[in-house]
């Protein structure tokens, strides 16, 4: 029997975050909606990651919506750091990358919504970070979930 926490299957995101002219993008699956008016996003960040430093020196971020196609992209996204890894790197030469609202983003998404950080707290291995929707734009109804990535065996229950 699966966890409680795994008994859910919300979608799957990639968090593009900035600093210095260059992207990072990061899975993150604990991501939610915590206000219908002003739309405010909660996302947490796993510690010691190049996510989480950027977001400290960031102001801004990008949240992206993966479609069921973009799967192939969990392993270099979540299972690699931005610490020891260039994604930025791995995305241009796969030319997997665009522009949207002057931000690199991935090419194909299902929904991209462009946040503006409030403000961020401690908790456990991760950091709580609570972010005011700026922009948003969606352009397919089917999104990856974590389903879809234990059936193709990425992520472990």
């Amino acid at each position: 029997m699966r966890r409680p926490w795994n008994l859910i299957d919300p979608p799957v995101y990639s968090l593009a975050t900035y600093c210095d002219g260059q992207v990072n993008m990061n899975i993150c699956t604990y991501v939610t909606a915590i206000s219908m008016e002003p739309k405010i996003y909660a996302i947490a960040i796993y510690k010691n990651t190049k996510t989480l430093e950027n977001m400290y020196n960031s102001e801004q971020a990008v949240l992206q919506f993966l479609h069921p196609e973009q799967f192939k992209l969990v392993k270099n996204l979540g299972q690699r750091t931005g610490l020891n890894f260039n994604k930025q790197a791995y995305l241009k030469k796969n030319n997997l990358l665009e522009s949207w609202n002057d931000y690199e983003v991935l090419k194909n998404t299902s929904a991209r919504i462009l946040l503006q950080k409030i403000e961020f707290k401690e908790t456990g291995d991760h950091i709580l970070f609570t972010f005011r929707t700026e922009k948003y734009k969606s352009y397919h109804p089917e999104v990856l979930t974590s389903e879809t990535l234990r059936i193709k065996k990425i992520i472990r229950a």
